[in-house]
């Protein structure tokens, strides 16, 4: 359980670094906020073009793949830094996104892993302390910003902390998790329709989660004339509201099935997006803002898990890297569908619709709990 934890802290403290240090990493490049946003695509691009790769090298050659996408990821993140223009940023947020696709798809095979051979909930557990690494990294960074420092020292010093986290906690052991490393070649999970259907809600949950998580605080702002102070606060409301409902879904999966607990964290999800959009002040609009993110946090370790489960030791990795590829897209198009929205209606609007998607996740979850079948881990209750 140990090693699923650690790398997701690790891969937290970095993503809560890099959200505040984003402008220094600007102003050292020289880009504009277009040139920037053009960079910013080839994360989610070398994302996709490795996740599915790296599921097939785990199930090929075990868990020893881990800590070497760690340490490729880590030394990744400092690149962005030494960029001085919008082509050696571009590259460099290229080799970043593909180590981090690699990094996620590692983190969660080892989670899927410790949750067959352990049958305890983890996945839930692992994805909240990544909340809570990326709430710390960002306060963290601010202060740091505020001291002066810049964008090199914060990022090489949070690649640091990642490798010493690999040193420690990942490598030792590191051919014995996951799976066996085999000579024989795995058999590859595929596009199989339980992976599509899983694919497609883990997308719709991470469209929802990051549709808040990257409009909150634009929402308070332009919406309602929250004062700067208060609408910066809002994605730290709905990352530490994230954090909470990972580790009660994580207790909670102690004494109930999966799929009950994504039918519930879906429509708990849907009344704080219905809340926060809908709100006629800034302290209403941070409660559902909460209300929304400890309900969508539930829901993508939920589907993970349940992905693994199916899959069994010898397709594991395979069928995660297919899910998580699939609900990366859902990642990438969530602000930007929102922003698309808002501009043919209102924010408040635009908000209020990925109420609805929630809505979806909460009435698909049985129809994927019908396909994965029997192979759900059964409800553990205890430690």
């Amino acid at each position: 359980m140990r090693k699923p934890v650690a790398g997701f802290a690790a891969f937290g403290l970095f993503w809560g670094a890099w959200g505040a240090i984003l402008p220094a990493i600007r102003a050292g490049a020289g880009v504009s906020d277009g040139e920037l946003g053009v960079a910013l695509l080839m994360i989610g691009l070398g994302a996709l073009v490795s996740m599915r790769l790296t599921g097939y090298l785990i199930d090929r050659y075990g868990g020893v793949v881990l800590p070497v996408v760690m340490v490729l990821f880590a030394l990744c993140g400092v690149l962005p830094a030494l960029a001085g223009s919008v082509v050696s940023l571009s590259a460099a947020l290229l080799l970043l996104g593909a180590t981090s696709g690699a990094t996620d798809v590692a983190i969660n095979a080892a989670g899927s892993h410790a949750e067959a051979v352990t049958q305890r909930p983890v996945m839930n557990l692992a994805h909240g302390m990544f909340s809570v690494a990326v709430v710390v990294a960002s306060l963290g960074t601010a202060g740091l910003r505020a001291a002066g420092a810049g964008a090199l020292p914060v990022l090489g010093g949070a690649a640091a902390l990642i490798m010493i986290t690999t040193i420690v906690a990942l490598a030792p052991g590191a051919t014995k998790t996951v799976r066996t490393a085999t000579s024989e070649k795995p058999e590859r999970a595929g596009l199989q329709p339980v992976l599509l259907v899983l694919g497609a809600l883990c997308a719709l949950a991470y469209l929802v989660e990051n549709a808040w998580q990257s409009w909150s605080a634009v929402h308070l702002d332009t919406s309602l004339n929250a004062p700067a102070g208060l609408a910066s606060i809002a994605p730290a409301v709905f990352a530490a509201a994230a954090a909470t409902g990972r580790f009660a879904g994580n207790a909670f999966l102690k004494r109930i099935q999966p799929v009950p607990l994504l039918v519930i964290g879906a429509a708990v999800a849907a009344i704080g997006s219905l809340v926060a959009a809908s709100a006629g002040t800034p302290w209403a609009a941070l409660t559902g803002i909460g209300i929304a993110g400890l309900g969508t946090s539930v829901c993508a370790p939920t589907i993970i898990g349940m992905a693994g489960a199916w899959a069994g030791p010898e397709r594991r990795a395979g069928a995660i890297a297919v899910v998580t590829t699939i609900a990366y897209l859902g990642f990438l198009v969530g602000p930007a569908a929102v922003g698309a929205l808002s501009s043919a209606w209102s924010l408040p609007a635009a908000l209020a619709s990925v109420a609805v998607l929630a809505v979806v996740v909460a009435a698909l979850a049985p129809v994927a709990g019908r396909l994965v079948g029997s192979r759900i881990r059964p409800t553990v209750k205890g430690m």
